[in-house]
């Protein structure tokens, strides 16, 4: 399938591009060849082929999401650049 100059010229409009001459044949050239490419693919047999979601299986790659014990607040205030009262102190943010 190839394209027009016409129809590339509307395509650009379409989208709102300035082309130079050279550009529009250029593009011609390059839109022809995916059209080309895309009624190929359209001629294979996809009878056997089952519909999905996407390319990746569904099953969960990550871990199984288990409880682990965390750390004590003594061991995060060790840390700690400045601590008051078993917890961590900090500038005000509003004077």
């Amino acid at each position: 399938m190839s394209l027009t100059l016409q129809e590339v010229e509307h395509i650009a409009k379409l989208a709102r591009l300035e082309l130079t001459d050279e550009e529009k044949s250029r593009y011609r050239e390059q839109l022809s060849a995916i059209l080309e490419h895309v009624a190929q693919l359209q001629k294979l047999d996809t009878s056997s082929i089952h519909p999905m979601a996407g390319v990746f299986s569904a099953e969960n790659p990550l871990r199984a999401d288990e409880s682990r014990p965390g750390l004590t607040p003594e061991a995060l205030l060790k840390t700690a650049a400045e601590k008051e009262q078993a917890q961590f102190k900090i500038p005000p943010v509003f004077e």
